[in-house]
């Protein structure tokens, strides 16, 4: 496994996954169609080869450029070594930045600068992690403005207000030293609400159900919590991800009702 996550790092990061002769082979609009449906299928490693080709033929392919980086990123959170997490999350962000370059208004550019930075600054330290997450406001609040359903900025919305208003001691520390204290305008009752508009433009993502979950257990409201959790694990899941959220969806209902 380690081997094989290394040898795809390398690919990353050398910026090719298949021949260019391959890449110029087939239409572009045939790949981008093949890769979203890999996609959808959850073959993530085949769609990002095929958004890889893409951007082989076609540098600057808006489309290739945002749907790489958020496969990355999602790869990146599989990943248990911190380097490996953190190389991943460097080209994700790398694909982010270009793509934010061609369409610096656009939601989705947004989306995916705000999930790249929000994915380093997790394996960063106190003061890295504050900054990284201090960055995803702008981006998600731009994002918003282009398209106000656009669930999952809205989700990354409200891991921010519930990061926010949760921080530890060394994070509350390096917030007072170097950012000038703690947003006040962060708050698990922002958080709930960001969540649930997530889950009204996108009904079928567990995550999302499990978070809010998470977030109403912090506001101490059992009935929301446990409400929302049989929601969850009434959803039809098939990835081994969905399948291991779905696990702990049930542990924590099993939980609440001791």
């Amino acid at each position: 496994m380690k081997q094989r996550l290394l040898k795809l790092l390398l690919v990353l990061m050398l910026g090719f996954y298949m021949p260019v002769s391959m890449a110029s082979g087939a239409g572009t609009e045939q790949l981008l169609k093949k890769a979203e449906e890999l996609m959808i299928s959850h073959r993530d490693s085949e769609a990002l080869a095929m958004y890889e080709q893409v951007l082989l033929a076609a540098p600057e392919n808006y489309t290739a450029l945002c749907k790489a980086s958020l496969l990355i990123c999602r790869m990146g959170e599989r990943i248990s070594d911190d380097g490996t997490k953190e190389a991943f999350y460097a080209k994700a962000k790398e694909y982010a930045m270009r793509a934010y370059a061609i369409k610096p208004a656009d939601a989705e550019s947004n989306f995916v600068m705000a999930l790249s930075v929000g994915a380093i600054a997790m394996v960063s330290g106190p003061k890295q992690r504050l900054a990284g997450i201090n960055q995803m406001k702008a981006f998600l609040d731009a994002a918003l403005a282009e398209d106000k359903k656009h669930a999952g900025s809205w989700y990354l919305l409200g891991r921010w207000h519930f990061k926010m208003a949760n921080l530890n001691f060394a994070e509350i520390t390096a917030a007072k030293m170097f950012f000038g204290g703690v947003s006040d305008i962060a708050t698990n009752e922002a958080a709930a609400e960001a969540i649930t508009t997530a889950i009204k433009y996108n009904p079928h993502q567990i995550r999302y159900y499990y978070d809010l979950a998470t977030v109403y257990k912090e506001m101490k409201n059992a009935d929301a919590c446990k409400q929302t959790l049989e929601q969850a694990i009434a959803l039809q899941v098939t990835t081994r991800e969905e399948l291991e959220i779905s696990r702990r969806c049930k542990l924590l209902l099993q939980d609440h009702k001791k």
